[in-house]
Parts: C-alpha cells; sequence; structure tokens
C-alpha cells in the first residue's frame, strides 16, 4: 500500500502542476460529508454505512489504545468517483537505486511526483523515460496532509477489508506524529511499525482466534515477500557500484530481475498463498518499482526494537522517535542502524 502526502510547493515550481495539486486537493474537501451524517441519513447504502461504523470504531480505538492525534482526520467521507485519489510517479537512473527526487515547501524533498490525474501522471513519466531514467507509476488510495487539513475517508479505501482499514488509518495518522522533511525512508518505515502495532493490537482486542491467526500469516507472508525483493535490491546495489561497465551492468541487471521472477514462482509452486504477489510481479520490474517496497521497510526494523525498548508504550515510543527526528540525518541513521542490533548505548540524549 502506498501512501502520499499532499505536497505545498515552492515558489519554483511550475505553476501547472502548483494548479492541479491544489485543485485535486480542495475538489476532496469539496465532496467531504461528516461521517455522522451519512451513517443517520436512512438512504445510505447499509454496506457503506456499517464501513463508515467500522472506520469510527477504528478511529477511537487509534486515538485511545496508539495516543494517535485525535482530530477531525477521517471523520468525514468523501466519494471520488475514481479508484486512486492520486497516482504518484517515481523515478531513478537505469543504473542506480538512488530515486530522484523532488522539493517542495513544508515537506520537504520526496522520492515521488504526485498527480490527481492519471493522465497527467503518465505523461510525465513518459517524458522521464525519454530521459533514460527508470520509471514506475503507482495509484495511490490515501494520502496524508500532515495534520494540515482534516484528512476525510475515501471511497478509494472504504471498501477493503477490516484488517486493511485499520492498517492504513493507523499509518496515515502516524505520519501527523512524527515527519521529517526529506527523508522518506523514516517516515514511512516509523508509520508502518505504527501500523503493525496497531493492527496487533486491535485484533488482540477485538479479533477472534482465527483473525489473528490470519494476521499473523500475513505478516509472515509480507515479511517473506520483503526479503526477497531486499535481497535482490542489494546484489543490484553492489552491481551498481561495481567497476564494470554499463553493458556489463545492464546485462547483470537483466538478469537479476529474471532471477528474482524466478525465485518469486518457485516460492508460489511451494507456498500457492503467494500468488497474491502476481499482480506485483506482472508489472515490468525496475529500479524505481523496488524503491516502492524499500522505502516502507527498511528502517521497519530499527523502529520495532526501539517500540520494544520502551515495553510497547506508544507515548515513550512517540517520544523517542521525535527525539530522533531532530538529530542530523547521518547521525540518525547511524542510531537507528545501532537500535536494530540491539545496541544498548542507542538511547536517544536531549540537544
Amino acid at each position: 500500500m502506498i501512501a502520499g502526502q499532499v505536497i505545498w510547493l515552492s515558489a519554483c515550481a511550475n505553476l501547472p502542476y502548483y494548479a492541479q495539486a491544489i485543485d485535486g486537493h480542495f475538489d476532496v474537501v469539496r465532496r467531504s460529508q461528516p461521517i455522522s451524517t451519512i451513517i443517520a441519513n436512512p438512504n445510505t447504502d447499509q454496506k457503506l454505512k456499517h464501513s463508515l461504523s467500522k472506520v469510527v470504531q477504528l478511529r477511537e480505538f487509534a486515538s485511545r489504545e496508539l495516543k494517535l492525534p485525535d482530530n477531525l482526520s477521517y471523520t468525514s467521507y468523501a466519494d471520488l468517483e475514481r479508484p486512486y485519489v492520486v497516482w504518484n510517479v517515481f523515478a531513478s537512473p537505469e543504473l542506480s537505486l538512488k530515486l530522484k527526487e523532488w522539493c517542495f515547501v513544508q515537506a520537504g524533498c520526496v522520492n515521488y511526483r504526485g498527480f490527481f490525474s492519471q493522465a497527467k501522471a503518465e505523461r510525465y513519466a513518459e517524458e522521464l523515460r525519454s530521459e533514460g531514467y527508470d520509471v514506475y507509476v503507482g495509484g495511490v488510495r490515501a494520502y496524508s496532509t500532515l495534520g494540515w487539513f482534516s484528512d476525510p475517508v475515501l471511497n478509494t479505501f472504504i471498501g477493503y477489508s477490516e484488517l486493511d482499514l485499520a492498517r492504513l488509518i493507523f499509518h496515515e495518522l502516524a505520519h501527523q506524529v512524527v515527519y521529517v522533511p526529506g527523508d522518506s525512508s523514516f517516515n514511512e518505515s516509523f508509520a508502518t511499525a505504527v501500523e503493525h502495532e496497531g493492527v496487533r493490537r486491535w485484533y488482540e482486542s477485538n479479533g477472534t482466534t482465527l483473525e489473528q491467526t490470519v494476521l499473523n500469516a500475513r505478516q509472515e507472508r509480507e515479511a517473506v515477500f520483503t526479503g526477497l525483493v531486499l535481497r535482490h535490491r542489494k546484489r543490484l546495489l553492489e552491481l551498481f557500484q561495481s567497476d564494470s561497465s554499463d553493458a556489463e551492468k545492464r546485462a547483470v541487471k537483466a538478469r537479476i530481475f529474471d532471477e528474482l521472477r524466478d525465485e518469486f514462482l518457485r516460492l508460489k509452486t511451494e507456498k500457492p498463498e503467494f500468488s497474491v504477489y502476481d499482480r506485483w510481479f506482472a508489472q515490468h520490474l525496475n529500479n524505481a518499482l523496488l524503491a516502492t517496497v524499500s522505502i516502507y521497510t527498511q528502517l521497519l526494523p530499527a523502529f520495532q526494537s526501539i517500540l520494544m525498548q520502551h515495553d510497547k508504550d506508544m507515548e515513550r515510543f512517540f517520544d523517542a522517535v521525535t527525539k530522533i527526528s531532530k538529530l542530523p540525518r547521518n547521525e540518525r541513521n547511524s542510531l537507528l542502524q545501532k537500535a536494530v542490533e540491539g545496541n544498548p548505548h542507542w538511547a536517544v540524549v536531549d540537544r
């Protein structure tokens, strides 16, 4: 699941892009209605009413049990009449895993450019491909305004299962707790850690034994998928940093992607439940696509370790992560690496 942020553009950004971002967001705002009003309306579809009622429960749980912001986010609903709210464009050089960055006011530099129109996203992607970039365009079902606005529930994800609704709401609210401009891996890995802990607690409190078993199996499956992708990403990184010629790098790069796909097929043969990733592997595999996995998981073990070291106390965890977020990037990354290694000297001091 990819979650974008609405980003407020610097003066140097081109005006058409600025205009589509502002217009797109305020169209979402214009369509929003209070969830309480929709539930009270006797003409509301019963399935929608049930899903919105579940959102109300998840929203209350998020504030009460996870100490996530208690505000008006996810207390309204908007039907956008399309499957995604925005489409994000990711790009990386052909022989590098470093994603192209775009810099904005408030959000800092981010590793994608979001469009409220799929056609505009695809046109921009073609421009980048013509410049030699590996490009991936991904539809996004939700985004966070980082607390600047009250984010609504959208039709793009209201049809999710209870598990996926919980994951999305906990993840997006986490962005309102800690957000480091210009560090996507930090932001997304932190939010993913909150999401994982949140769904664990939700099903522990509200789920059946079967539902908890399904959750555990899914998280184990995701860990295997992530590990598979990151192993091959590491091989690519080593390749791109080598002294091989560009021609050799291109040939080996293609072979690594073929081997990634072959390993997935073998895994799926042994464990048919991994067919849930068929759609991901049906896409054109390239550097940019792999980055959409690593952004959300690269630092996840570090944040999970910090959470454990604080006895899963969310307020203490958030306080520790807030302090870490204020450190210079190199120092921040070094500290997170020590956390994942279980180093007892990782603790942050006030600066």
